[in-house]
């Protein structure tokens, strides 16, 4: 049984995991950080030049052997960024970001030409908000028209690297549903979207082919195999956006299972064989990359509110999950609203964080940093009932990220949701699934019939020992601060509207 890799480019670093199908278990690992240009205007953004340099440093950190053993491969990514390229495969701008909240006015722009934002989602599936690709490609039209008029392909953070890697220009229904020019329902590029941007047919153009299913998308160049050490000829599966392959490495396949990360950001997603739509917009109406769809909801401020916490107050990972463990419920009434990089659920691109509810007497590092974790997930519960409301049974969360390494966080994710909340023990989701999907394209590229859901019930791997279930008075108490939570949101949403 041959090893694969699956590579994920998140935010803030790119990962590199080395997976033996044979044996099921995870044989090498390499890391590199990747740096953010962030200004107090809302911008976030990467150089394309750095995630190939963070790549090639982490197959610096592999052993030749297990580099001359890989048979495929396959790519996570963040979603929503935009990558413009050229005729050539240069990259003509700086990457904008998911979490780039400077395109407020484009998102308005182009969901007025559709008619206004109830007329966007009733057409597309989703609104257009600032994390969105739709607005980036606009904003670059009209603040870099020089590199806009010299694109020939727009591409998604994973679809760059699988271009890096193979020369492929191409794009799959998951990570496009995250651009807001898919017409999600009936999976194809969404025409009236796209001219709202630009009417000429360049941007058209510029789109490139939609690849359904678990086939290779194409192969490792030999240009690329003698840089990295790795051999030629191989397959790349599709890939897919880090939510994306973060269902396929969490065996979040089939209904009754949501997926909740606990990263910079925070997300919750559950499989679906039908589209569904939320009129309240909690919920981005996603296709899956398994030929479904992926209805799922993101925060912007997760992992980013407790690191911010601890760093203030010098806090060491060790004091703050004693910390946290030790404060009761409700943080003695501080209530914190973690609106640092602006939010998307509530949608408040231009708000920022607030501490509610200090008095001499609360006023203490346990209850901010209890508060903190109870802040950023009050914003995951919001998106958690839309699911409910949508008819989807949640019988189990699978907690994966930074976040879910701390007891408390888990409890207390188990007691706000309501909900089974269970570790992995392959705790890097969306690398993991890149190299499941990975190994689902070799056996496509060989002839052999592969069932996704067989597939991640035989390699993916529950930890019971980070299992917590819900306790009925923890769940009656958080009741009633998260309502408290909603209030704010209110209060806070009029500071920060328009």
């Amino acid at each position: 049984m041959p090893i694969v890799l699956g590579i994920d480019l998140g935010t803030q670093s790119l990962k590199a995991l080395i997976y033996d199908t044979e044996t099921k278990t995870i044989v090498a690992n390499a890391s590199s950080p990747v740096e953010i240009i962030q200004s107090s205007n809302g911008a976030a953004e990467q150089k394309a030049e750095w995630w190939l340099a963070a790549l090639e440093h982490c197959f610096a950190q592999l052993s030749d052997d297990i580099k001359q053993r890989i048979a495929a491969v396959g790519v996570s990514g963040q979603q929503h960024g935009f990558v413009p390229v050229g005729t050539n495969g240069d990259v003509l701008a700086n990457v904008k970001l998911w979490c780039d909240t400077t395109t407020s006015a484009e998102c308005e722009e182009i969901m007025s030409i559709l008619g206004g934002r109830e007329a966007c989602v009733a057409k597309t599936g989703n609104a257009i908000v600032p994390g969105y690709t739709a607005p980036k490609i606009l904003w670059l039209k009209k603040h870099k028209p020089d590199a806009y008029a010299q694109m020939c392909t727009v591409m998604l953070p994973h679809d760059y690297l699988n271009f890096h890697l193979g020369g492929v220009r191409a794009m799959e229904f998951g990570d496009a549903s995250g651009t807001g020019l898919l017409d999600i329902e009936n999976r194809k590029w969404h025409s009236e979207a796209i001219n709202a941007i630009d009417d000429s047919g360049k941007l058209a153009a510029c789109l490139p082919p939609l690849h359904e299913g678990l086939s290779p998308i194409g192969a490792v160049t030999k240009k690329i195999a003698d840089r990295y050490g790795i051999p030629a000829g191989i397959p790349i599966s599709p890939g897919g956006g880090d939510n994306m392959m973060g269902a396929i490495g969490t065996g979040n396949v089939g209904e009754g299972i949501v997926t909740m990360s606990l990263g910079s950001s925070g997300t919750a997603y559950a499989s679906s064989d039908k589209a569904v739509f939320d009129s309240q917009e909690r919920l981005a109406a996603f296709c899956s990359s398994t030929g479904g769809w992926l209805p799922l909801l993101c925060t912007m401020n997760c992992t980013l509110t407790t690191e911010l916490t601890r760093n203030v107050l010098d806090s060491s990972l060790v004091e703050m999950e004693a910390l946290v463990a030790a404060t009761p419920i409700g943080s003695h009434g501080v209530l914190t609203m973690p609106f640092f990089n602006g939010e998307r659920i509530p949608n408040l691109p231009q708000a920022k964080g607030n501490i509610l509810g200090l008095d001499s007497g609360n006023y203490t590092r346990a209850n901010l940093l209890r508060s903190a974790m109870e802040g950023a997930t009050f914003g995951l519960k919001l998106g958690m009932e839309a699911l409910d409301e949508a008819g989807m049974e949640i019988r189990e969360i699978r907690l994966i990220g930074g976040g879910s390494k701390s007891a408390s966080w888990r409890q207390i994710v188990a007691d706000i949701c309501n909900a089974q909340v269970v570790g992995l023990k392959q705790d890097e989701g969306a690398a993991f699934g890149a190299a499941l999907q990975a190994f689902a394209a070799l056996q496509v590229k060989e002839g052999r019939s592969v069932d996704i859901g067989t597939l991640t019930q035989q390699h993916v791997t529950l930890d019971r020992s980070k299992g917590h279930q819900p306790v009925a008075e923890n769940v009656l108490a958080y009741t009633e601060v998260y309502e408290k939570y909603k209030q704010a949101v209110g209060v806070i949403s009029q500071l920060y509207a328009g």
